[in-house]
């Protein structure tokens, strides 16, 4: 499955206004479970993050976790990282347009981006997923953090969180094709924060079993139907129509419980 080319088709659609763009992240905010708990991380990191802090958004995509943070609080300094250049000067644009001076954009490879001991807050938001030189980009984001920082990472768990299936032997599909793996299995991924030199880490399940069902009404089945016809964007509204308040309920009770095991991970990491 490629999510590229519905991504710039929902560009298309959401980037002809400020409003639209808006309304776009507004959606994402509510669908989207893994916002749910990136949000409920930050606001627990917010806590004692009462005064001005420099936060890096490492591999910022469409915005959406920028756009949080930059209205959260405008005394919060930004900086959003994506190698794709593209998207790089399209949040440029939309941010521009939206009257934010708190935010920065820049392209980068994350295997080679660092900076000086600068941010106290880094996310990894969908992103670790994609990059095989994953202990190079935690050593390169170690680097850039102020002592006592954290690292926030949102990934898919090795309990089938790429969507993987087996369909003879030694071979496996994965609904999700830009995955470099199958995902993290939880100690594994904290192993290599400290290898990379974070003195503390903290990891726990994400889509457990309320979150499996949002993700397939949510996200899943939603993007099969797109894949198969474009003519489904128009179907989309009445869909969700009928599944916003299932999703909803399903998505309040995943970050709520405490999940035995789940297909993806919250992981958390301080210098």
């Amino acid at each position: 499955m490629q999510y590229d080319p519905i991504k710039k088709d929902l560009g298309n659609i959401f980037n002809k206004s400020v409003f639209r763009r808006k309304l776009f992240y507004r959606l994402l905010d509510i669908l989207l479970l893994r916002t749910w708990h990136v949000h409920k991380a930050i606001r627990q990191w917010e806590k004692s993050s009462n005064h001005k802090k420099n936060i890096l958004d490492a591999g910022s995509g469409f915005g959406q976790y920028i756009y949080y943070l930059a209205r959260k609080n405008k005394k919060w300094q930004i900086l959003g990282v994506d190698v794709k250049e593209d998207q790089i000067e399209d949040c440029r644009q939309f941010f521009k347009k939206a009257n934010f001076s708190n935010v920065n954009f820049q392209t980068a490879d994350l295997t080679r981006f660092t900076s000086s001991p600068l941010f106290d807050l880094v996310l990894a938001v969908d992103v670790m997923e994609h990059i095989e030189e994953d202990i190079t980009v935690f050593e390169n984001l170690h680097h850039s953090m102020n002592p006592g920082a954290m690292l926030l990472i949102s990934t898919p768990s090795d309990q089938g969180g790429s969507d993987v299936h087996k369909h003879e032997p030694g071979q496996v599909k994965s609904f999700i094709g830009e995955h470099v793996r199958d995902g993290y299995n939880i100690k594994e991924i904290q192993q290599k924060l400290r290898k990379a030199g974070f003195s503390d880490t903290s990891a726990h399940y994400s889509y457990g079993w309320p979150g499996k069902i949002s993700w397939k009404l949510s996200m899943k089945f939603p993007i099969l139907l797109v894949n198969y016809s474009k003519t489904f964007f128009l179907v989309l509204p009445f869909y969700y129509l009928l599944t916003f308040w299932f999703v909803l309920i399903m998505n309040f009770l995943d970050v709520s419980l405490n999940h035995r095991t789940g297909t993806g991970l919250i992981v958390k990491a301080w210098k």
